[in-house]
């Protein structure tokens, strides 16, 4: 899956997950000489991690790649390996999917909803920060997209002249801060569990029944946080990392 910051790939052996990780996008140049060197029967160690490393003399020697995008430029580079396969939304059975949604998106809603079970919300914890939802039938109700909690900060200190940047804190910080720092991580982190509560209030009140599925580079330490502040909110969701490979697992038909 490329994302709008990181490629985020999956290793799997029939229908199990054998291994996941990230890695940073890659310039032209690079993506050209590993994907060379991929389809010889070589696996770069700068892409994938040791164990998959360790074990390639007992996998093919063009091993498959299902690929979706929501980055153009680095979908084309991808595609130079000669047995990619690029999911697109119309291979989904989802209904009422518009042609600009996120291809992420439509998968971790794919995903959620055929291993956690209809009607389904999904709020995805990444460089956005997006609400997705499907009723009984797979069919998409709608969604939301707002700043991610990283790109909030981020913006706050190349937009503004007095600003500094920060790191996300690792507990809930204190809501009314003394210091300029302690504020924006106030400002952001309760603003934001607010909204999300809010958004799941709506949605339970049209789908008493539904799961609510969290996932996402941020899903872990957004949870922390609701767990901290609405802890029955928090005890509502399904946190899952995998989101997205459940979906494309479901497409490929592996």
């Amino acid at each position: 899956m490329i994302g709008n910051s990181r490629l985020h790939w999956a290793w799997f052996i029939g229908a199990t997950l054998q291994e996941a990780w990230d890695t940073d996008h890659l310039p032209a140049a690079a993506v050209d000489q590993l994907t060379q060197r991929w389809a010889s029967g070589i696996m770069p160690e700068e892409i994938f991690p040791p164990i998959l490393v360790s074990v390639q003399s007992n996998i093919p020697s063009q091993l498959p790649l299902y690929l979706a995008s929501v980055v153009p430029a680095q979908t084309t580079l991808w595609q130079s390996y000669p047995v990619t396969e690029v999911i697109t939304l119309d291979h989904l059975p989802l209904s009422e999917l518009y042609p600009t949604m996120g291809i992420d998106r439509a998968l971790a809603l794919l995903g959620a909803g055929e291993t956690f079970g209809y009607p389904m919300l999904v709020i995805d914890a990444g460089t956005a920060l997006t609400f997705t939802g499907a009723d009984v039938h797979r069919r998409l109700i709608g969604g939301a997209i707002l700043p991610g909690l990283r790109l909030q900060l981020q913006s706050l200190a190349q937009r503004t002249a007095a600003l500094p940047a920060i790191q996300l804190p690792p507990k809930l910080p204190p809501r009314w801060a003394v210091q300029t720092p302690a504020a924006i991580e106030s400002g952001v982190v309760y603003t934001l569990l607010a909204g999300i509560r809010d958004f799941i209030q709506d949605w339970q009140h049209q789908f008493p029944s539904s799961q609510i599925a969290l996932t996402g580079g941020d899903a872990i330490l957004l949870l922390s946080y609701l767990q901290a502040q609405f802890p029955e909110t928090a005890r509502q969701l399904i946190a899952d990392p995998h989101l997205i490979f459940w979906g494309m697992r479901l497409i490929t038909g592996v």
